[in-house]
């Protein structure tokens, strides 16, 4: 097992900075998953990922009071859903969510997906423009954004958003669209950053660095995240996997692991699976 390192930060577009990993909080709920959320921030976790359709901000909210962290020592993120589009909608959706949450201001809003068959994710983000310079939110991105979609809301509003959190994991290392926020200046966050049930923790490219570095198959690919630029997303209830996630800042993959654990990819022709309305990240 890798030693506890500090997490390095990373600088945003508007001046301000997120940690390297975060912790995803979908699907806890109740006071289970508020022990496991507060088990997170224990464990060092300072970025807390939450969405409007999780279901969970009162959960959140309510495991960083428990935790009794200073409010500022804490990054919460909460995404605004494709319903909530319209300008006042979203508005009103992320005061909502304050409310859940039991906060003054959000870390970091995003845009969940951009809809387009409704086609209203640019006043969605004209609305979250317009709360960052009121003080609700302190920085604005997106997520399931294609080059496409963020070129739209840019040139509509000059303000690039600071992160597009996107599916991404060695199975669907998303090289385009990571190359297309390089040029543009926006971190990218990896949701299912494992790959769920196609985790390649057997892959002998994964096992194989592991074994050189005395750390867990997981713990290499989360490493890769680190060393392609992706600032991850990891979730679990269990304690113990939490720390693992987060002990990831101590051991370097070489460059040759790093192309092979990418090598595992498939081609880049798709930028989420299955109806975003339905999927559990969206």
């Amino acid at each position: 097992m890798a030693e506890t390192h500090t997490v390095p930060t990373y600088q945003l577009n508007d001046g301000n900075t997120l940690p390297a990993i975060g912790f995803g909080t979908y699907p806890l709920k109740g006071e289970d998953g508020i022990a496991a959320i507060t088990a997170a921030l224990e464990t060092g976790y300072r970025l807390l990922d939450t969405a409007v359709n999780y279901e969970n901000e009162t959960e959140v909210g309510e495991a960083l009071r428990r935790s009794g962290l200073p409010r500022d020592e804490v990054q919460v993120t909460s995404k605004l859903p494709g319903r909530h589009h319209g300008y006042d909608e979203a508005r009103t959706s992320v005061h909502a969510s304050l409310e859940r949450l039991g906060l003054d201001h959000l870390d970091l809003h995003l845009i969940h997906w951009p809809n387009p068959s409704v086609d209203l994710y640019v006043e969605a983000w004209q609305a979250l423009v317009d709360l960052r310079k009121e003080g609700l939110i302190r920085s604005i991105g997106v997520s399931n954004f294609t080059e496409a979609h963020l070129t739209r809301i840019i040139e509509a509003t000059d303000v690039t958003p600071v992160v597009n959190q996107i599916e991404l994991h060695p199975r669907f290392p998303q090289e385009k669209m990571r190359q297309a926020h390089e040029r543009l200046g926006i971190r990218t966050e990896a949701w299912s950053p494992m790959g769920k049930r196609r985790a390649p923790l057997e892959e002998e490219v994964v096992t194989r660095a592991a074994d050189r570095l005395g750390v867990a198959p997981g713990q290499v690919i989360l490493r890769w995240h680190v060393q392609v630029g992706s600032l991850p997303i990891p979730k679990s209830s269990s304690p113990e996997r939490q720390r693992q996630n987060f002990e990831i800042f101590g051991f370097e993959l070489t460059g040759e692991e790093v192309e092979a654990i990418s090598a595992l990819g498939e081609s880049d022709g798709r930028l989420f699976g299955g109806d975003p309305d339905s999927h559990e990240e969206m």
